[in-house]
């Protein structure tokens, strides 16, 4: 879907996009040779042509960056499939719901294994790890993991492209919290932590400052499903997304 994005460019909007579509040019590439089949204005053409052919360069060059900063953030999700395979599943727990209230666990979850870095232990090691990635995968962190993760380490560039499931999964029609959405889509979880939530997870740290490591293993147990579970639903709003895009425009 990243190749037949034409929307990051200054003035390009999404009916002149579509228009772009509907005149059979789905991709970069089909653009930088036949776009005198699109019904564009000379204006247009002067933005779009430089932007597509910086774009083709750039995704050449795994320039993800690029890509973070030039994307609107509704429309992050479209870089999905070319940056997915170096995706980082995300997801934090902390000391209350407050914007200043410290985080405890963060939880990594790559595709195949999941990292959790707890405070007082290893936290530390999150921003070496993070570098590796190239897409941020959320559910809600614009509004919550981002910004705590950003004031707990201030200074740090997080420059990745960012896919918050909360709204994208909202556009195709699957609204609510996430252990909601995961529900009503077939994921499951272990009994031990079915029906947690956030507050939940709150007291089970202050239980493991009382001195019980059972209730840390249980929240960093909690806090593995909330990221494993981000994967398939990455993709399902992936795929209903594209095929709302596309529906709309063909």
């Amino acid at each position: 879907m990243l190749t037949s994005t034409f929307i990051h460019a200054q003035g390009i909007g999404e009916k002149t996009e579509k228009s772009i579509w509907q005149a059979g040019i789905l991709t970069w590439e089909q653009f930088l040779t036949s776009h005198d089949a699109c019904r564009l204005s000379a204006r247009q053409r002067s933005l779009l042509l430089p932007i597509v052919e910086e774009s083709v360069t750039r995704l050449r060059a795994n320039d993800y960056s690029y890509f973070a900063s030039i994307l609107p953030s509704s429309e992050q999700w479209r870089a999905f499939r070319e940056f997915g395979d170096k995706a980082a599943y995300l997801d934090i727990e902390t000391l209350g719901m407050g914007a200043d209230d410290a985080i405890t666990v963060i939880g990594v979850y790559d595709g195949e294994n999941v990292k959790s870095y707890i405070k007082g232990h290893n936290m530390e090691q999150f921003l070496e790890d993070i570098e590796r990635y190239h897409l941020l995968v959320t559910y809600a962190g614009a509004m919550f993991d981002l910004p705590h993760i950003r004031r707990a380490f201030p200074g740090h560039r997080f420059d990745q492209i960012h896919i918050d499931l909360c709204p994208a999964l909202r556009r195709i029609g699957l609204k609510g919290g996430l252990k909601g959405i995961e529900k009503s889509v077939g994921l499951e979880r272990p009994s031990e932590i079915a029906g947690m939530d956030g507050w939940a997870a709150v007291r089970l740290w202050r239980e493991y400052e009382w001195g019980s490591k059972e209730s840390l293993d249980l929240l960093v147990k909690y806090n593995a499903y909330d990221v494993i579970n981000l994967k398939p639903l990455a993709e399902r709003a992936y795929e209903g997304l594209r095929t709302v895009a596309f529906g709309l425009a063909l």
